[in-house]
């Protein structure tokens, strides 16, 4: 095991398939010559040429559509942008044609793709470039949704969806590509649609991902010091498709759950998961579920607004002391 950043663990992914199969190439905005904009394709331009590393002008409709065409020719493209807000110029493209192709062309064609790049909020970034979009694009029938927390699983899992034959959304963050976790230099790959439980615990189910997840390990470390409770962390990963399996099994165990995520409150991963349990496990549940969100609002750019905005630990630490009547 070795110690690296989260945008290498990116860009190791993305070199070893490309090593590994002609067919893969990555294509953005500012992905070639700078590097990348957060610098997660170093060196890839200059170690596979131009021909496979595309920088594009700014037009996400285009390069989006020409991609998925590509796939649909026996390529398997890396679509980067340079934030999924804005995936929404080329969203059409995404929902009509790479999520549909398969169904829609009686199976002739798949359509191996990822579409990568950093999701909600990322500091004073203003209300249209701090969106979380992962509800969105899993509301689609056909596209699967990855959302990463550490680098360990943002290589495997990037990995797993390069080789995957249907359209997968990666989402990254930011704030996380300065991250850096222990990755294994020999090659391996982490299953799609496979929760992690990440601390294991007795009292209490916490369930989230992405960056936000950071707030449900300070909670859980200062409830066990202070208050001796034992919380279970699940990072779902992926979220569709999702491992309920995980979950459920977890909140038989705990009788409890609080789900953290970094989304508006309605009509959100956190609602479908709430539902799912509720279905499945409403007899072992001894408390109320509790869902944590961000405020029902545009995202401020004010720091202090932003602060107030963004769901922390306190916030899964008052939660936990109300499912457990504390």
């Amino acid at each position: 095991m070795r110690t690296i950043q989260f945008r290498e663990a990116i860009a190791e992914a993305m070199s070893e398939e490309m090593r590994a199969d002609e067919s893969v190439y990555l294509m953005g905005e500012e992905v070639a010559e700078y590097n990348g904009a957060y610098k997660a394709s170093k060196g890839m331009l200059d170690e596979f040429g131009p021909k496979r590393v595309i920088d594009t002008p700014i037009a996400e409709l285009g390069f989006t559509g020409i991609s998925i065409g590509a796939a649909m020719n026996g390529n398997r493209p890396i679509v980067e942008f340079m934030t999924f807000n804005f995936s929404l110029v080329g969203i059409d493209q995404i929902i009509n044609n790479a999520a549909k192709m398969r169904q829609m062309s009686g199976g002739q064609f798949n359509i191996p793709i990822v579409f990568r790049g950093p999701t909600a909020s990322a500091g004073q970034l203003g209300a249209t470039h701090s969106q979380a979009f992962e509800s969105w694009y899993a509301n689609t029938p056909g596209l699967k949704v990855i959302v990463p927390s550490n680098p360990y699983d943002a290589k495997g899992l990037l990995k797993s969806a390069i080789r995957d034959d249907d359209p997968v959304i990666f989402m990254e963050s930011e704030q996380m590509y300065g991250d850096k976790g222990e990755v294994p230099e020999e090659e391996y790959t982490i299953p799609i649609g496979k929760a992690d439980i990440k601390r294991e615990g007795s009292d209490v189910t916490i369930v989230s991902f992405g960056k936000i997840i950071k707030e449900a390990y300070k909670a859980a470390d200062q409830l066990a010091e202070e208050n001796d409770v034992s919380c279970e962390v699940i990072d779902i990963r992926t979220v569709r498709p999702l491992d309920y399996d995980t979950i459920i099994e977890s909140v038989k165990k705990t009788n409890r759950l609080i789900i953290l995520e970094e989304a508006w409150p309605f009509g959100n991963v956190s609602t479908e998961i709430t539902y799912q349990v509720q279905d499945k496990a409403f007899d072992y549940l001894d408390a109320p579920i509790v869902k944590i969100n961000t405020a029902d609002t545009p995202t401020p750019y004010s720091p202090n607004l932003l602060k107030e905005w963004l769901p922390n630990s306190d916030d899964v630490i008052k939660a936990v002391k109300k499912v457990l009547y504390i």
